[in-house]
């Protein structure tokens, strides 16, 4: 009999499979990115959403998603105030996530992030990023009902496990803060290049979200680590691939980095890194791979523009160190001074 961590680990590699399937196979564009979205749904604790729940979700996400249209003239015409709104909002998003322990939060942030600096690149860019990425949240729901359904965990049928309580407000204000920090610089370069730091962006969120989990002891072994862990996995597919480039050849290696990454996420294997390392290893070789299979089919140099994003994916990550780390030290002395114990009053 399946463990409940066999069942957990094999239902994000299923569920990414089929997702990898429809959107390559369907041609949808931007599929990596679908990819990405249904893996952060994936890898969403808990049951998964209703049909009716998920559709209202999707609503929702989209209007958001065509919200963060209306930053693109600030960001033109007044770009100080632009980006101080745009801070504002991400520090406001991660705020509430940290609070109220949302599993969407990721979502958000990459909304809030990727919809601006596509709209400052193009305009039908924005159509095509809010279309895909409303049909990844789309897909990652059917396809995490459909995993759960194959693979229903025993004995959690009418079971409601209560939600993992938020942070307290000084908490999470200092490590929205620090997120918030680490996203917005890779932010500002966007601008000025979208096409070259889109990808970028999409790491860079992952970081911030994942940065809010660690402390700074842990920061270089897990940030640093995990993306060079998520460049390695992106590297053997595409190698994998190379062997025999087909839809079936992506699906079936992208189901086996799931299943190495997800077993150790969820305890099927023994690993010394916490969950938050090998999701966000999976997450960034999808972000790898996907404008990797592009240059191919467009005639580019995979091997120039790889190397080029890996360096600023390990550049992104070591800034994301150092962020933490220079927090950390700025927050001590005032944790300290807040706990002294005053002193006797002399006579």
């Amino acid at each position: 009999m399946l463990h409940r961590a066999d069942r957990a680990a094999l239902r994000v590699m299923l569920g990414l499979g089929i997702a990898t399937a429809l959107a390559y196979g369907l041609a949808l564009p931007l599929p990596f990115v679908v990819c990405v979205m249904a893996t952060l749904v994936l890898c969403k604790p808990g049951p998964p959403l209703p049909f009716a729940k998920g559709a209202l979700v999707t609503l929702v996400f989209c209007v958001l998603l065509a919200c963060g249209m209306l930053l693109v003239p600030v960001l033109e015409h007044q770009a100080f105030s632009g980006l101080l709104l745009t801070a504002s909002i991400l520090y406001a998003v991660f705020y509430g996530g940290l609070r109220r322990n949302h599993p969407l939060t990721p979502v958000l942030l990459l909304a809030f992030a990727l919809i601006p600096v596509a709209g400052v690149a193009e305009q039908a860019l924005v159509g095509a990023l809010i279309l895909t990425m409303g049909l990844g949240l789309v897909v990652g729901t059917l396809v995490n009902a459909f995993s759960h359904a194959v693979l229903p965990d025993a004995g959690a049928a009418g079971v409601k496990t209560a939600p993992a309580p938020g942070m307290d407000r000084e908490s999470a204000a200092w490590i929205a803060l620090r997120g918030t920090l680490i996203v917005m610089p890779v932010f500002l370069l966007a601008l000025t290049n979208p096409s070259l730091y889109i990808a970028a962006i999409m790491k860079t969120v992952t970081l911030g979200q994942q940065a809010s989990h660690i402390n700074a002891r842990d920061a270089g072994r897990e940030l640093v680590g995990s993306t060079l862990a998520g460049a390695l996995i992106g590297a053997g597919v595409w190698v994998g691939l190379s062997l025999w480039a087909s839809l079936w050849m992506l699906v079936l290696w992208l189901m086996a980095a799931a299943l190495w990454c997800a077993s150790a996420m969820y305890g099927a294997r023994r690993s010394g890194s916490p969950p938050s390392f090998w999701a966000n290893a999976l997450v960034t070789a999808l972000i790898l791979l996907g404008p990797a299979i592009e240059d191919s089919a467009n005639g580019k140099n995979v091997l120039q523009a790889s190397i080029v994003r890996t360096c600023l994916f390990v550049a992104v990550a070591g800034y994301a160190w150092a962020t933490v780390w220079v927090l950390e030290r700025l927050r001590k002395p005032r944790a300290r001074s807040a706990v002294r114990p005053p002193t006797a009053a002399t006579t």
